[in-house]
């Protein structure tokens, strides 16, 4: 507990550190294009008003959770079948990594084609964009398991969804959450890209608007407003990896 406040303490500390920075340097320059963070500051009056929520953020962190988690769901059910047939592996990754090698942005064309300009067009083209990831690490996770893992599972009798839901996937889940962590990332820039090109709200639309009525603070008021969505949920990632995988934190300790 006490490497935890440590680590938060070191983290806070290089967050102060940096603004202090920027203060320090923005002030001295007085460069219309970097604004003090002191500024910008003043400008998120107009993103944290509920009335700014509900336009502006809240419809831009639904389509990455319901994205992200889309993804995540038929990424890992995926990865856990492909994963655990052998034969299937080699067949399926060229298409994959054929698939993970298209920028999602080259086929944005498409899906507003097919799926119109709303906000499940934005979903889908958010999970599309964001699933590679989850599924390259969960096959990865499930083919690199012990083999004494799975003889020991064997040997108990244990099969069908215990197997799968007791062994397969708790020790391919370091890997799973590798592959997590990346795709949570990639969903906020495929959702900022989205709403830049079809949408009329969310952090997207309001930073390239901002950016087209020369609101240069509140463009840079909206990029801090996306860090701090994205600190936000990836703390959330980690809280939920450190409550299911602190078993092999501990055991590791325990072999050291």
């Amino acid at each position: 507990m006490k490497g935890l406040y440590r680590q938060a303490a070191e983290t806070l500390g290089l967050f102060i550190g940096i603004i202090v920075v920027w203060q320090l340097l923005t002030s001295s320059f007085q460069e219309l294009y970097f604004p003090t963070p002191w500024t910008i500051a003043q400008k998120l009056d107009g993103w944290l008003s509920w009335s700014a929520l509900q336009e502006k953020i809240f419809p831009s962190l639904i389509r990455v959770a319901i994205g992200f988690g889309l993804a995540s769901v038929a990424g890992v059910a995926l990865g856990v079948a492909i994963g655990l047939w052998r034969g299937l592996s080699g067949f399926v990754e060229p298409v994959i990594h054929f698939f993970r090698a298209v920028p999602p942005p080259a086929v944005l064309p498409i899906f507003m084609i097919f799926f119109g300009i709303g906000h499940s067009m934005k979903v889908l083209f958010i999970a599309f964009g964001v699933i590679w990831p989850i599924l390259i690490n969960t096959i990865k996770g499930v083919q690199s398991i012990d083999q004494t893992q799975i003889d020991s599972a064997r040997i108990f009798g244990i099969t069908g969804a215990r197997y799968l839901f007791r062994v397969i996937i708790p020790a391919a889940s370091p890997e799973i959450f590798a592959g997590l962590r990346i795709s949570l990332a990639l969903s906020f820039i495929l959702m900022v890209i989205s709403e830049m090109i079809s949408a009329s709200g969310g952090i997207g639309f309001e930073i390239l608007n901002s950016q087209a009525n020369f609101d240069i603070i509140n463009m840079w008021a909206g990029m801090v407003v996306l860090g701090l969505c994205g600190i936000i949920f990836s703390s959330l990632l980690s809280l939920i990896e450190n409550r299911l995988l602190h078993w092999q934190r501990g055991a590791r300790g325990k072999e050291q």
